[in-house]
């Protein structure tokens, strides 16, 4: 008979620390966005933990990847928007050509160049 396990709290093990600091170096947020300090505690937390126990360590490293991944979700924003400026000016462009009077105000809107840009990081 199988038992039911319930589900508690996510448990941090050393792989899924291994692949946000992997991430984190690869564009270039580690150096960036945490202190010496954070970056040692994971570098330690690397090398002499599997699975995250104790509390405290838990909660300190639970912070530093809400860094990382605050870091990276301002970065995808960033580029979502440098993208969608340069597909919003193309688009404008086009519209007026066809016509459109009012598609020089599209290049000003920036929930507009937002979609397009989130559109086009996506496809």
């Amino acid at each position: 008979m199988d038992e039911e396990r319930e589900e508690g709290p996510r448990v941090i093990v050393k792989q899924d620390l291994l692949q946000m600091r992997t991430r984190a170096l690869r564009l270039n947020l580690w150096f960036r966005v945490l202190s010496k300090i954070e970056r040692s505690i994971v570098d330690l937390t690397l090398k002499c933990v599997e699975r995250i126990r104790s509390s405290v360590l838990e909660a300190t490293i639970t912070n530093i990847l809400d860094k990382i991944v605050q870091a990276l979700a301002c970065r995808f924003i960033t580029k979502a928007d440098d993208t969608g400026r340069k597909v919003a000016e193309k688009l404008c462009e086009t519209a007026k050509k066809w016509g459109n009077k009012n598609a020089s105000t599209w290049k000003n809107d920036t929930v507009f160049i937002r979609f397009l840009g989130i559109s086009a990081l996506n496809n």
